[in-house]
């Protein structure tokens, strides 16, 4: 599951001038993949090297962790992705209603026909065949088993984190780290997306202060890009009404166009056709003159 989330929430935490340029389709990228860090000749990808890549740089968030802090970073880590990441999987992309009805609707509208027929159903097959590899053993050997499950090991992993997070602003204190930036890009999406069946996503909810860490960063880090988001789908549907106006007035155009021309046309239809009976009948006249000419020719012959 890719997730471009945690990265700009790192950037944004270490103070990092990231510039973020937001792609409808992961080709448009160098390397065909999502989230990509560029600078100058260097491309890098996936989370872990993004962020080291960025602490080389001397954009660190973690600059006043201690060793114990750090060590239980990567262990809360180690556990999203073993815990909760396949649940987030399950419910985007192998659930059957909110895959027909939330992601598949949602990633179509980005990818260009015909591919939006066909790269949701292969995000999705392949969601569901990593649940399988990863988690599809025995005695689990059901879709619905391994379902439960990944529900019990999210709900549980939930849990650990509101009791570690507490009434604290972030996980270590009053700054954000590496293990707020992953937190929260595999939180917020859960939290904020409709969804028809919302069973984990009621679970998180009832955890206040989850969801409190959620809209603290939002409202702290991502107020002027969730402002900039709301320009932007404003303009692009003001774009989409304007080209389906234009859309229109070119349709009406060419109509009012080919029903002015109708009459001109059905007038060369009805001269052609009159032009032709014209010389069928002239070619008849022909052939009767011949006839009676060489009909009056052999009586002169005969006589």
């Amino acid at each position: 599951m890719e997730n471009s989330l945690l990265e700009e929430a790192y950037a944004r935490f270490a103070s990092a001038p990231v510039k973020v340029d937001v792609v409808d389709h992961s080709w448009k990228s160098p390397n065909g993949v999502v989230p990509v860090l560029i600078l100058e000749d260097t491309t890098i990808a996936q989370p872990v090297q993004i962020l080291n890549f960025l602490r080389k740089q001397k954009y660190n968030a973690d600059y006043d962790l201690s060793a114990k802090e750090g060590a239980d970073t990567l262990a809360y880590i180690a556990l999203l992705e073993e815990k909760l990441l396949p649940a987030l999987l399950h419910v985007f992309w192998v659930d059957a209603e909110n895959y027909s009805s939330m992601t598949r609707p949602w990633f179509a509208s980005r990818i260009p026909f015909p591919l939006s027929l066909y790269l949701p159903g292969k995000m999705s097959r392949q969601a569901l065949n990593r649940l399988l590899l990863t988690r599809g053993e025995p005695p689990l050997f059901r879709v619905s088993d391994v379902e439960a499950q990944i529900y019990k090991d999210a709900k549980e992993c939930l849990n650990l984190l509101s009791h570690r997070l507490g009434n604290s602003q972030f996980f270590f204190g009053n700054t954000p780290t590496t293990l707020d930036a992953f937190v929260f890009g595999f939180l917020a999406p859960l939290y904020k997306v409709h969804f028809p069946k919302v069973q984990l996503q009621e679970h998180l909810k009832q955890l206040s202060n989850l969801c409190r860490f959620c809209d603290d960063i939002l409202s702290g880090y991502f107020s002027q890009n969730l402002t900039a988001n709301k320009k932007t789908e404003t303009n692009r549907k003001t774009r989409r009404q304007y080209m389906h106006f234009q859309q229109y007035q070119y349709n009406r155009t060419q109509s009012d166009l080919a029903r002015a021309r109708l009459p001109d046309l059905v007038g060369c239809v009805i001269c052609s056709w009159n032009d032709l009976v014209y010389l069928l009948v002239l070619k008849s006249c022909c052939v009767l003159l011949s006839v009676v000419v060489q009909t009056m020719i052999i009586a002169v012959d005969f006589f």
